[in-house]
């Protein structure tokens, strides 16, 4: 039943989940040096095992947006929170590669549990039409306070102790989320036979719009600049920037060393999110969505090209992740909202999902193309202009967009 309240129970518990699980997943850039070192690895291995977690959750959040729909919102969550938490502590004990990169399925698959597509699938059919944009938005933002504080809580405890005993800190966390479950009470919908046929209906629909393709492959560039920024610029600030004032603004607060400033960045692009995710929310109730989109996309392409043509310094840092924070999930409620419009809610959760393993896909590539090519060119300016060209790929392929909802038969599903 639809609220007609824009704070409900099953918004800030939901808001609450995807906090936490992207404190934990916003962290992993930071353990790129530490495990490397430790092991004398490559920097493309770890940045394989984080590529790998990335399109685990782009592979699994379909499977648990239709496991939402089919078993359940809660037992979904329960299961990836599960599995997040079990594929943090045995990573724990990794020693080789191959074991980080297997083992980070069990946390990609965990994240789809417990992010985006099954939470936002919930959090939509819980809000009024009046309020869904910006109670997307919020649960959206929630994802970036948690990218607040994420990056710099794994610095600093890296500072305590070893990288292991961070990752069973992490999976405490995950777990601990579990105990907000239940405030998140969802109506049931169907029984399986109809929610079987009724969801091959809508998917067969949905495929054969052009629309939703456009999406799909619009959504790549997204995941593409985000994971290669979350995995490789603390390491890219460390090793690029030029060094710190000592008697600045950033040494004053305690960030004295670049690498310090590396965490630091990913949390203000966490914090300048909230704001532009809001922003984002507020606008999609007034604007054409694809219009938004197209801009958001357009704006980073502009951002990222800048950045990298002129001398990485402390400043440039602080003001790139200012502004690319503010663009950086002002997509997902968009984009989610989107597909709600012209799709309806029923099956958001499993039409988002989809659309997801796109933007996935994305992240591998940028996660695994950045230290493949710092591997081989000692730097990661050749990944920087691929992201360039794809942000354009993107604002172009929103604008023919159609932006109405579906003609629907008299039976209540989508026409095909």
């Amino acid at each position: 039943m639809n609220s007609a309240r824009l704070v409900t129970p099953v918004l800030f518990t939901g808001s609450l989940i995807l906090m936490l699980s992207f404190a934990v997943r916003a962290s992993f850039g930071v353990f790129q040096i530490p495990i490397a070192s430790e092991f004398g690895w490559a920097r493309a291995e770890f940045s394989l095992a984080i590529a790998i977690q990335n399109l685990a959750w782009g592979i699994g959040q379909p499977i648990f947006g239709a496991l939402a729909e089919k078993l359940g919102d809660r037992r979904a969550i329960i299961l990836g929170a599960l599995l997040y938490a079990g594929g943090l502590v045995a990573s724990a004990y990794a020693v080789t590669p191959l074991q980080h990169q297997m083992l980070e399925v069990a946390v990609g698959f965990g994240i789809a549990g417990t992010g985006f597509g099954v939470i936002l699938a919930v959090v939509g059919r819980a809000a009024s039409d009046r309020h869904r944009s910006m109670a997307l938005a919020v649960a959206t933002a929630a994802g970036s306070a948690g990218q607040v504080v994420g990056a710099p809580l794994a610095e600093w405890l890296l500072s305590l102790m070893p990288w292991q005993q961070v990752f069973f800190i992490f999976a405490a966390v995950i777990l601990g989320s579990l105990l907000l479950l239940p405030m998140m009470r969802t109506p049931t919908t169907a029984n399986k036979a109809e929610l079987e046929e009724s969801l091959g209906t809508v998917l067969k629909t949905a495929f054969r719009d052009p629309s939703y393709t456009m999406i799909f492959l619009g959504f790549f560039s997204c995941g593409y600049q985000l994971a290669f920024i979350t995995a490789h610029f603390p390491a890219f600030v460390t090793e690029m920037c030029g060094a710190i004032d000592p008697s600045g603004t950033l040494a004053s607060l305690g960030v004295a060393t670049t690498s310090a400033l590396g965490a630091v960045s990913i949390s203000l692009i966490g914090l300048a999110n909230i704001a532009g995710t809001l922003a984002a929310g507020a606008l999609g109730n007034r604007l054409p969505k694809k219009y938004l989109l197209a801009g958001i996309y357009a704006a980073r392409t502009v951002i990222a090209a800048l950045f990298i043509i002129f001398p990485i310094t402390p400043t440039s840092v602080v003001l790139f992740s200012i502004s690319m924070g503010s663009l950086w999930l002002a997509t997902v409620p968009l984009t989610s909202g989107l597909i709600a419009h012209i799709y309806g809610l029923r099956y958001m959760g499993t039409l988002y999902g989809i659309v997801f393993f796109s933007h996935q896909l994305g992240s591998f590539l940028g996660v695994w193309l950045g230290g493949r090519m710092y591997d081989l060119t000692g730097d990661y300016t050749f990944v920087w202009w691929i992201g360039v060209g794809v942000g354009t790929f993107s604002a172009l392929i929103h604008l023919p967009i159609r932006e109405k909802p579906l003609d629907r038969g008299p039976d209540g599903l989508a026409a095909a």
